[in-house]
This record gives C-alpha cells, sequence and structure tokens, in this order.
C-alpha cells in the first residue's frame, strides 16, 4: 500500500509543480493548550501532521538517553496492538509514521492520503501511539540492548569520539554538553518506569506544537489538531533550560587513536534560534565555509593546499545558543598544517569579512536555491513546525530572501567580529596513529 502512495505522489508531483514559493501560514491554538501552525497545500491528495514536544535530550537530567529511548519506543506498543500490528496498520492504511528525538525536541509525523477512508483511521492510529504508548518491557530490553552496542561501536569511531568531546568541553555540565544516545552507564539504568514519568511530563498538550501541511481546509485541519492533542493530558510547557555560559578561554584536547587520519573540531558556542544576528551569521558562515567547494574553508584547505577532501563550517541554532563548528579529516602527518591553515582561515574572515564579490555570490545561491528547501510538504511541515517552536514570525518563509538580500558587508563583518572569537575556541584532535 506505501508503494502505491508513493507511485501516486510521485505521479502527481509530474503535474502539480512546486507549492507557493511564500506559503500562507495560519496559527491557533487547541483546545487543549497546543500551538497549531497550518498550511493549505492542495496540489497533493496528502497530509502531513507533525507534533512537536519539548522533551529532547536536553530534558534527560541525570538520565542520559532517557528523551531518545521514550521517542523510539512511541510505536512499540498501545492498548490492544503490538510493534508488528502498528507497522501493519499503517501500511494497509498507505500511511508513513516516523520519529526522532534531538536536543532541543522531540518529534512524531505522519503522512497519509487525505481520503477520509484512510485518513481518519490513521490519525486515531496516530494519537494513541503520541498519547497512550504501552512501553512493553521486552521492548525496552531489545532497544537497550541495541543501544549499548551502538555505543561501543561510537566508542571505537575517530569521528563519534571528536564529537562527543567537542560538545563536553564547549557546554560542560550544561544540558548541551550531555551525549543524547546515553552512556552504556546510564542506558542500562534506565527503567520502563523512567520513560513512561518522562511521557506524562512532556509529551502533553500544552508542551506540544502541531504543524499541519496538506489538501485540507482550515476547518479540517483544525478537527485534525483537536483529534490529535485529544487523548493528551493538558500538562505545562517544559521549564526554561538554563542559558549557555560561553567560553572564557581557549580549550585544546588530543585524543590518541589507531586511525589513518585524524578528525578535527574546532569551535565555540554561536547562537539561537531568533538571534538578531542569525541571518548576517547564516550569510558569513555560507561564504567562510558552509557552501561547499564555493567556501574559504575548503579553497584553503582542499583546493590550495591538498590537506582533506572535505573541510566546512556551520552555525546550529538552538533554544539556546548552538555550536558554530569548523571541521575536517586529515592525515595524521598534516595535522598541525591543517589546523594553522583552519584558525588563519577564520581569523583573516573575522578581521577583515567578505568580499563584495563573494557576498554577491552567496546571497545569489541562498536565494535561488530557496525555492528547492520548500518544493513538497515534507519540507514546509518541517518548517512549519520549527516555526512553532522557537516561535519564530509567521513570515519566515516570505521574508527570508528579501533579508538574504538586504544584508551589506558590514553588517556580516560587525557580526562575526562581535560574536566569534578565534582565540576562544575550543580544538579537538582525534587520530596520530597510536
Amino acid at each position: 500500500m506505501q508503494t502505491n502512495l508513493r507511485m501516486l505522489l510521485i505521479g502527481c508531483l509530474l503535474f502539480a509543480g512546486t507549492v507557493q514559493a511564500s506559503p500562507d501560514i495560519q496559527h491557533w491554538t487547541s483546545s487543549k493548550g497546543a500551538r497549531v501552525y497550518y498550511i493549505h497545500a492542495p496540489q497533493l491528495p496528502m497530509v502531513d501532521v507533525r507534533m512537536v514536544f519539548d522533551a529532547g535530550s536536553a530534558r534527560d537530567g541525570d538520565k542520559a538517553g532517557l528523551a531518545l529511548i521514550t521517542n523510539g519506543l512511541l510505536d512499540s506498543g498501545i492498548k490492544g496492538m503490538d510493534e508488528e500490528s502498528i507497522s501493519a496498520g499503517f501500511e494497509d492504511l498507505g500511511a508513513e509514521f516516523s520519529s526522532s528525538s534531538l536536543k532541543d525536541m522531540a518529534l512524531v509525523q505522519l503522512r497519509s492520503l487525505n481520503n477520509e477512508a484512510q485518513l481518519q483511521p490513521a490519525l486515531k492510529l496516530f494519537s494513541s501511539l503520541v498519547a497512550a504508548p504501552s512501553f512493553p518491557s521486552k521492548v525496552l530490553d531489545r532497544e537497550r540492548s541495541r543501544l549499548l552496542l551502538a555505543l561501543k561501536s561510537r566508542q571505537e569511531s575517530p569521528g563519534d569520539i571528536a564529537e562527543e568531546n567537542f560538545l563536553r568541553l564547549l557546554y560542560g555540565e550544561h544540558a548541551y554538553g550531555r551525549p543524547s544516545e546515553g552512556t552504556r552507564a546510564s542506558v542500562a539504568a534506565i527503567t520502563r518506569q523512567d520513560l513512561v514519568a518522562f511521557h506524562n511530563s512532556y509529551y502533553v498538550a500544552r508542551n506540544a506544537v502541531v504543524a499541519i501541511v496538506g489538501a485540507v481546509d482550515k476547518v479540517q485541519a483544525e478537527a485534525i489538531a483537536e483529534q490529535v492533542t485529544a487523548g493528551l493530558d493538558v500538562g505545562s510547557a517544559a521549564h526554561k533550560i538554563e542559558p549557555v555560559v560561553p567560553l572564557e578561554t581557549a580549550v585544546n584536547k588530543r585524543i590518541s587513536h589507531p586511525s589513518s587520519q585524524s578528525h578535527i573540531l574546532i569551535g565555540q558556542t554561536g547562537m539561537k534560534r531568533g538571534d538578531k544576528d542569525y541571518m548576517a551569521l547564516y550569510v558569513g558562515n555560507h561564504i567562510l565555509g558552509g557552501s561547499g567547494f564555493g567556501s574559504r574553508i575548503m579553497s584553503e584547505i582542499r583546493e590550495k593546499r591538498g590537506l582533506a577532501y572535505s573541510a566546512y563550517s556551520y552555525f546550529v541554532p538552538m533554544r539556546e545558543a548552538g555550536p558554530f563548528q569548523m571541521g575536517l579529516q586529515t592525515r595524521n602527518d598534516q595535522v598541525e598544517v591543517a589546523v594553522k591553515v583552519m584558525r588563519s582561515t577564520l581569523q583573516k574572515f573575522v578581521e577583515q569579512g567578505p568580499s563584495e564579490k563573494e557576498l554577491r555570490a552567496s546571497k545569489k545561491n541562498i536565494t535561488g536555491g530557496f525555492p528547492l528547501r520548500i518544493d513538497s510538504n515534507k519540507d514546509l511541515v518541517e518548517y512549519a513546525a520549527m516555526i512553532g517552536f522557537y516561535r519564530l514570525p509567521l513570515d519566515y518563509l516570505e521574508s527570508f530572501n528579501q533579508k538574504v538580500e538586504a544584508l551589506t558587508l558590514e553588517q556580516i563583518k560587525d557580526a562575526f567580529a562581535r560574536r566569534v572569537d578565534p582565540d576562544k575556541m575550543v580544538t579537538v584532535i582525534v587520530g596520530n596513529g597510536k
């Protein structure tokens, strides 16, 4: 049935074209207090529903991995149905269910045809998973064993070792510094009662955002929002997490690993979602290291010196300041040179900013590619949920390109000078062949 759904959607896309470049986002609050964001997209006979809860790994407390496991086991069982019958239920309806857990949020998503005969039972099953999962002990035991094996594998991966140490050194005891996957000790200690308590606390209506995109009108969207939140407790919004404290000095760590290449990560705390400097830092980083072969970092590291196949930089805006990170992999005998080039490239960019030519090319690339980033219902529902979760302006998508075009060289240079300090970076190097 899912194969038929995919074939139908592919066929419709051939005739429907892309969705409107500036979708109209409508917003209201459900009767139980969930915030709802809706986009009418009639081009395809389908509907996407994404529910986002403030229930990411930042809420783990002293039980690292709890948010991830809770979210992953939502579809493992409900009253009268086990995981096999749940999976078969969605497939028989031609519907797709997915879930994932991040630092800030946990999400669940349903994709279904908008035909009432298929949509209504799909919504009913989806709503039951979100509101009343049974968390079977045997499934928890199985998933715990699987996760413990994955954690053991991560301890042998130089890339994973570098990332874990980078975040720990960058954030210290802050919630963002704890591994979302947990540790072997924390995962082994998580019980079914922990999952139930976490779900009861955070999977509640006032801690939820509902995003709906598809071929349903507003009346239907309102009914969908009511249906998927009906079984949730009203609850309350999660408390604010503590602010991130910026680094005061540089931190360097080298970790020996028997690998032929070294993994290098360099960075510091960056920015929040909705940050006033977001656009300047975003476009500036596109020039610095976020545009692949067109970026300065790639030019200096790969094209001019052949030190690495790939090199990059990016900001990860989050509820509190997410990381600004630069990274590459290089031969062990080239580590010192690669680190020096990476740092000097950043230093020069912070001091001088981009050129007029670089800014023009970056603007053209970003604005020209933007329609492709919102050309599907799946993209739109992700954006709508993000806008709702971080309480961004409803015209975020509509005004995006205009804000990019309005940026000046001076604004980018000023933002980087104030927000990026090359002398206060975390540097983690994993490798050295030992």
